[in-house]
């Protein structure tokens, strides 16, 4: 990638940019989740609370409560309100009737300009089946809720439906269904309309790409459209495959409401814990990640309680800690691509082009010096003299063993670390034990031999490493038993020039990067990685013929699958 240098080109940007900021003009993305916060009282409670839904304003939030005091039924739904965006939540007060009139009432989504509240009954007199979706309107924010209306037989079914999510255009409405014709115990359905005032068309089933043979539910869709959440089905039901725990939030993405759904994500061991995790929500405007679940440390009750945390974008393009010209300079390089890396904005995913939205983006968070949560590892080798390579994510820091160099002026990043390829190497702690879905390491590289490793873990795998006869990237990390093997690139590493070499393990594919771009790949049904300590410069048995003779530096571990795009902007 070009890159622009000139002291004053980055001047003249940085302005522009703040111009567009300040003055408000005009001239699939990587993002990441913060720490999960319990929302507590007056919001979480010990009796139970499911699926807040919120108003485009960020004001009203209607939140599902079980055998709550004051409930007409088993489940009613409350609202709490506040006066701002930055105020508290105030304590939740009962809907009352018409809305709520005993059994199970619950409200699942709210239109965009908040006079539709989309809601799923039990029992209720007018359905069809058990579970039926309802619509309750108002005609002003300032009116009290309407009677609720049944959405009918187009659209209901004899069988349990439930979980509406409108859009924000009011076009499309998801929902869960056990009706036939799906592929699992419960499926995920859209019903359309042309407009607002047309009636709703037969519900068609989102099919095998979004659906499994588990029990996919609770949908929700982004307010732009583009990312639709959800989770499994608290039923007798399988677990989807590729989870963390008891039940997880997934979440699949498409480029455009023109296009199909894309294969399912899972929201990754951050959100998702060992226990059951549920309904997933986001704010209006993509900032935060509302769910449910039952982790320990809640206050109790049936689903657990209410949590939020941050969707963050990934604005530290190049990693290097601070966000800055460098970053804005690798944004205008993919101006006007569908570059995921830089397309942050508006929403933290991204709108599918790189553009001043984008920009806008990056600059409310210009010379922040910032840190990646998925970042699990990272040793800079920038010591320059002692005996300890310090670890600045973790408490993982290594040991030089031997008599390993400082060189704090020719590392790829500022210092590295030389090994003279006899008897020098690097030992660490217990590493970084990420989840299994899950796994990216990379490395500044200058020099070695064929047989040589860069990186090891003890007494298991060579990670990174030189096969022995061209010195070409190769990887031992494979799966566990007999089948494994490693994985052989045909880019040699060993020239004398400097490489970014990485390994990145998506829970299906492992591929090996140089210089940024993919040089292998194949499928593995699963990865052995155990917490043993690493090597750097030096085999998993410290064999003879495999100690580093070069360079090292700027040792990562990540605990996400990093994009091609970020490998690349890595490699810059």
């Amino acid at each position: 990638m070009k890159r622009l240098n000139d002291y004053r080109m980055k001047l003249t940007l940085i302005g522009i940019v703040a111009g567009i900021v300040i003055g408000g003009g005009r001239a699939e993305a990587d993002f990441t989740y913060g720490t999960p916060k319990n929302m507590g009282a007056p919001i979480s409670t010990p009796y139970g609370e499911l699926a807040p839904c919120i108003t485009a304003d960020g004001l009203e939030m209607y939140i599902n409560y079980y055998n709550r005091p004051g409930n007409y039924g088993t489940w009613d739904i409350w609202i709490s309100t506040r006066e701002t965006v930055n105020d508290d939540w105030g304590a939740p007060v009962h809907l009352g009737s018409p809305v709520n009139i005993g059994q199970y009432n619950q409200a699942e989504s709210i239109s965009a300009d908040g006079l539709e509240l989309y809601c799923m009954s039990y029992n209720r007199s007018g359905g069809y089946g058990d579970w039926d979706l309802w619509l309750t309107t108002r005609a002003t924010r300032n009116d009290a809720w309407g009677i609720p209306e049944n959405l009918g037989p187009v659209v209901n079914s004899s069988y349990m439906d439930g979980s509406p999510s409108i859009s924000s255009d009011g076009l499309e409405l998801h929902f869960s269904s056990h009706r036939s014709g799906g592929y699992g115990s419960a499926d995920i359905w859209v019903s359309r309309r042309a407009t607002k005032n047309d009636p709703w068309e037969e519900p068609t089933n989102l099919g095998p790409v979004v659906n499994s043979s588990a029990s996919d539910s609770i949908p929700f869709i982004s307010s732009d459209g583009l990312l639709l959440f959800f989770s499994e089905e608290r039923l007798n039901a399988p677990i989807r495959p590729g989870g963390f725990g008891n039940q997880d939030m997934w979440v699949t993405r498409r480029a455009s409401i023109s296009d199909a759904w894309g294969a399912p994500v899972n929201l990754g061991p951050r959100v998702n814990s060992p226990s059951l995790e549920a309904a997933p929500r986001v704010s209006p405007d993509g900032s935060t990640l509302y769910f449910n679940s039952e982790r320990s440390g809640g206050l109790g009750g049936v689903w657990g309680d209410i949590y939020q945390a941050p969707i963050i974008p990934i604005v530290d393009l190049n990693a290097d800690g601070i966000v800055d010209a460098d970053d804005m300079c690798i944004m205008v390089d993919h101006w006007a691509t569908e570059n995921s890396l830089c397309d942050i904005g508006p929403m933290p995913w991204g709108d599918g082009v790189v553009d001043v939205e984008d920009i806008k983006v990056l600059a409310e968070h210009l010379f922040e010096h910032v840190s990646d949560p998925t970042l699990v590892a990272h040793w800079p080798l920038d010591e320059a003299q002692g005996t300890t390579a310090y670890d600045n994510t973790a408490n993982c820091d290594g040991t030089l063993m031997g008599s390993p160099v400082w060189q704090p002026d020719v590392g790829m990043v500022d210092g590295a670390l030389q090994f003279d390829g006899v008897d020098d190497y690097v030992v660490t702690g217990a590493a970084p034990n990420p989840e299994m879905d899950a796994y990216s390491v990379l490395a500044w590289i200058k020099g070695g031999a064929p047989g040589q490793a860069v990186l090891s873990q003890i007494g298991k795998a060579n990670w990174l490493c030189a096969e022995p006869s061209e010195g070409a990237l190769m990887t031992e990390l494979t799966m566990s038993g007999r089948n494994g093997s490693s994985l052989d690139s045909q880019a040699v590493i060993t020239d004398g020039n400097w490489h970014r070499i990485s390994f990145v393990w998506d829970g299906s594919y492992r591929r090996l990067y140089v210089d940024g771009v993919v040089e292998a790949e194949d499928t593995q049904d699963n990865l052995d990685i155990s917490s043993n300590g690493l090597y750097f410069g030096t085999g998993k048995a410290m064999e003879p013929g495999t100690f580093w003779s070069g360079l090292i530096d700027d040792v990562r571990i990540y605990n996400v699958a990093l994009s091609a795009e970020r490998i690349a902007a890595l490699a810059q």
